[in-house]
């Protein structure tokens, strides 16, 4: 993205001309001391700030669409009246202020009010639940949580997580924090002082052991029960644990949690050579991020070219010769038949030595108290286009959830954080009545070194890929296309081009 120190910047306080802004531009300037965008789409002014709160992208790389407008690194949606985060990864608003028009001439005025909560009609309030529970407290669990709040909800609000903190940035476990240029103090997603100022009870290290959905009631694993007038299950996923002949438990690492990142980050501080097993999507990312310490990393998994399931096998070769260049090695249609101390023997007899071992094998959904509740199961748990289960006032999402997608005329279950935290906030709004359908299209973006994926859509199967640009160049869109209909994009280096992509397949249904 462009350095937006590069050159000076015009004073939106002393008007700007508005020949020089047609209808879909956008102009970065300052306001006063702060970075500023104005833009005009159709008849209206605004001005915006210049920054995504998520990774601090410039939001004038960014898509316009209506009174909306779009962040180009990883899609959060901003209303150009208010500022609010209408739609995850961002949570926190974006700085407004007021447009006068004078002439042929944009002034901005004073700055507006942050978005305040909305205030729920006395009608809709006595008929919401009391008391919501939400178990899980990921990406959808915190989304719903703080949605809530923002919809004015006044109830008892529970968190509940069988991790030891806070929920937190998971997609950088694998990425900048397990490489070492993300610290601590960056990975939590909220302050401390946000769950109390409001009234989230947040309750970590704690097991739900039963989901008696008959009395309303959530069992912990101390006996504890705690009541609830609607539920979020939202238990993510858990690695796919391999048991590996001579392998001891504390030799094996997998990557679900702030704690398994850092468990690895420690061992790495000493480690000389690594074995990924794995060559999924977080399985390269941990292999990235332990070749950005210096460490040796080898890449051992079953299939002959990595990613080729989600990717096809030309930009799965890409991103295999991408780690290449960067001196690991891979070991395909392999797999690890046991572990010797520091010795690893694979399938085809070769050894490889390392000192640290991660798993990346894959997830599966952790449903086990919604089975045992006797919600409707389906490879996933069930739920209907507003996220509700089998059983009234029980709302599934994130990692968990199967349902039905209007885009493809499908039902899916995908792991996306994007869409765990989209889920969330649309759960939050239909617990409070809202009867809001979940249409948002599948995002997710995966880095590799240098290299930025940006993957918009869902395709499963396809027929034919066309690839524009060129993949040696990291300048590309990559479509999938089933029958004619363009499915999902890839992109490298094209953000604005991949959230064009994703707003015409909104605009796609089945």
């Amino acid at each position: 993205m462009a350095d937006m120190e590069d050159a000076p910047k015009p004073d939106l306080r002393r008007g700007f001309a508005l020949r020089d802004l047609p209808d879909g531009a956008m102009v970065h300037g300052r306001v006063d001391a702060e970075d500023a965008i104005l833009l005009r789409s159709g008849r209206a002014l605004y001005a915006v700030g210049a920054l995504c709160p998520h990774y601090h992208a410039p939001l004038n790389e960014g898509l316009i669409a209506g009174d909306t407008i779009r962040c180009p690194m990883h899609h959060a949606c901003f209303s150009l009246r208010t500022g609010e985060a209408l739609r995850a990864p961002a949570l926190d608003p974006i700085p407004c202020w007021r447009v006068e028009l004078d002439g042929e001439m944009a002034f901005v005025r004073e700055k507006l009010a942050e978005p305040s909560p909305r205030r729920i009609a006395p009608a809709k309030a006595s008929s919401g639940p009391a008391t919501v529970v939400i178990i899980g407290a990921g990406a959808a669990g915190l989304a719903a949580a703080d949605m809530l709040r923002r919809e004015g909800y006044q109830g008892a609000v529970t968190m509940l997580s069988a991790e030891d903190s806070p929920p937190c940035d998971r997609p950088n476990l694998s990425k900048d924090f397990l490489a070492g240029t993300a610290p601590e103090d960056w990975m939590p997603l909220r302050v401390p002082e946000f769950y109390t100022e409001r009234r989230i009870e947040l309750v970590l290290n704690t097991q739900v052991s039963i989901l008696d959905v008959a009395h309303r009631q959530v069992q912990l694993g101390d006996g504890r029960r705690i009541g609830f007038g609607a539920a979020l299950i939202a238990t993510g996923a858990e690695p796919v644990r391999l048991e590996i002949p001579g392998a001891a438990p504390s030799q094996i690492h997998y990557l679900r949690t702030f704690a398994d990142s850092r468990a690895i980050v420690a061992k790495a501080a000493t480690a000389k050579c690594a074995v990924v097993v794995g060559a999924s999507f977080i399985g390269l990312e941990v292999a990235a991020s332990l070749r950005t310490r210096g460490i040796e990393v080898h890449v051992v998994g079953p299939d002959s070219v990595p990613l080729e399931r989600v990717l096809g096998p030309e930009v799965g070769r890409f991103v295999q010769g991408l780690h290449e260049s960067h001196g690991v090695r891979f070991h395909l249609g392999r797999t690890v038949q046991r572990i010797d101390g520091e010795r690893l023997t694979l399938s085809d007899g070769a050894i490889l030595d390392a000192d640290l071992v991660v798993l990346g094998v894959g997830v599966r959904p952790s449903i086990s108290l919604a089975q045992q509740a006797g919600l409707a199961i389906d490879r996933g748990i069930s739920v209907n286009e507003y996220l509700e289960t089998s059983m009234p006032g029980v709302y599934a999402a994130g990692d968990v959830a199967r349902w039905p997608d209007p885009h493809c005329g499908e039902r899916i279950r995908v792991e996306h954080w994007v869409v765990a935290q989209r889920q969330g906030q649309v759960a939050a709004r239909n617990i409070l009545g809202q009867r809001e359908p979940f249409d948002a299209v599948p995002f997710f973006w995966s880095q590799h070194y240098e290299v930025a994926i940006n993957y918009v859509g869902h395709a499963e199967k396809w027929d034919s890929v066309h690839v524009e640009g060129t993949l040696a160049s990291h300048d590309c869109a990559v479509s999938y296309a089933f029958a004619g209909r363009t499915l999902a994009v890839a992109t490298i280096s094209r953000d604005l081009q991949n959230l064009r992509a994703e707003l015409a397949l909104e605009m796609t249904r089945c």
